[in-house]
């Protein structure tokens, strides 16, 4: 994870500037103006408190070891807690300290209480996701999360021995012009109906119209038989499914007749190149008298498939 800009002297407690780099401080406020400025070629020079009112935020340089628990090295996450000899610890770790006490001071003098002090840092520093185009700031303690679920975190080409990289609509668009991936547009909750060859490790491009969402159907095969999968091409870490796939065959022109059909929770992955059908979680397994005869050598599987997007801000 990248360091905050959000660097002190020491991890442990914040500090006072150090008189060589105080020659011209000053505090900027969010209209521009300067509140304050040190004087003092030589000077120590202070700030002045600007007044309090309305939140004002700024952009400054901390020690990550400041917003890191010494004993587990994870962020701190509130509550903080510090003990009577002034060290900090994180909740989790000081509930498995032995009765409590803080394994560096000195004949067990140290007991820990609640910091809030530290609380309101570790609650108010917040750092850019360093992907292209998210923009967002997050909370720190929540930046590793932010990171796997993001939106705008780069995939990796499905073809072997290709090392594109890029988002997820770009990555749609190299497939299709590069490696001749067919592409389909599909709509949220209508039906796709298409034949796609049984050969293992097919590919098939979905790429939603409502917002340019990209998805691989990817071919297996199980024994005789075919499996079909689906995954979403984006960062794998979502908080939670916010796609669904109901994929089926039908045996014969009946439409309800003799169908096989799966419905899941839609996977998402960076890198939909490794995905494998009958490694999936959940696959339309595809028996041979389900196949019809294509274009080519090989036999098809008339794949009906529906997409739902489960909230309107998946991302």
């Amino acid at each position: 994870m990248q360091s905050p800009s959000v660097v002190g002297r020491n991890w442990g407690s914040p500090s006072a500037m150090d008189e060589s780099s105080a020659k011209k401080a000053r505090l900027e406020l969010a209209n521009g103006h300067v509140k304050q400025e040190a004087a003092g070629e030589g000077g120590a020079g202070a700030l002045v408190a600007a007044e309090y009112g309305s939140r004002v935020e700024l952009a400054v340089r901390i020690d990550m070891r400041v917003l890191h628990c010494p004993l587990c090295s994870h962020p701190y996450k509130p509550h903080v807690f510090k003990c009577k000899g002034g060290h900090f610890a994180c909740a989790a770790c000081v509930a498995e300290l032995p009765d409590g006490q803080c394994a560096t001071c000195e004949n067990g003098g140290g007991g820990f209480d609640p910091c809030p002090e530290l609380d309101t840092v570790v609650s108010s520093t917040r750092i850019a996701c360093p992907y292209a185009g998210c923009g967002r700031l997050v909370v720190y303690h929540q930046a590793a999360e932010h990171q796997n679920g993001c939106a705008h975190s780069p995939c990796h080409c499905t073809e072997p021995g290709c090392g594109f990289v890029g988002l997820p609509a770009v990555l749609a668009g190299h497939l299709a012009a590069v490696h001749n991936v067919p592409v389909h547009n599909i709509q949220y909750g209508m039906v796709l109906r298409v034949q796609v060859p049984s050969e293992p490790q097919t590919r098939l491009l979905l790429v939603a119209e409502d917002d340019g969402r990209a998805f691989l159907a990817t071919v297996g095969a199980l024994g005789a038989a075919a499996a079909v999968s689906v995954v979403c091409i984006r960062a794998s870490a979502a908080a939670r499914p916010r796609f669904t796939c109901r994929m089926w065959v039908n045996l014969g022109a009946v439409a309800d007749c003799n169908k096989v059909l799966v419905e899941m929770q839609m996977r998402s992955t960076t890198s939909p190149g490794a995905v494998v059908a009958t490694d999936e979680p959940t696959f339309l397994p595809v028996l041979p008298r389900y196949l019809v005869p294509g274009d080519g050598p090989s036999m098809e599987v008339p794949l009906s498939l529906r997409i739902d997007r489960v909230s309107p801000r998946s991302s």
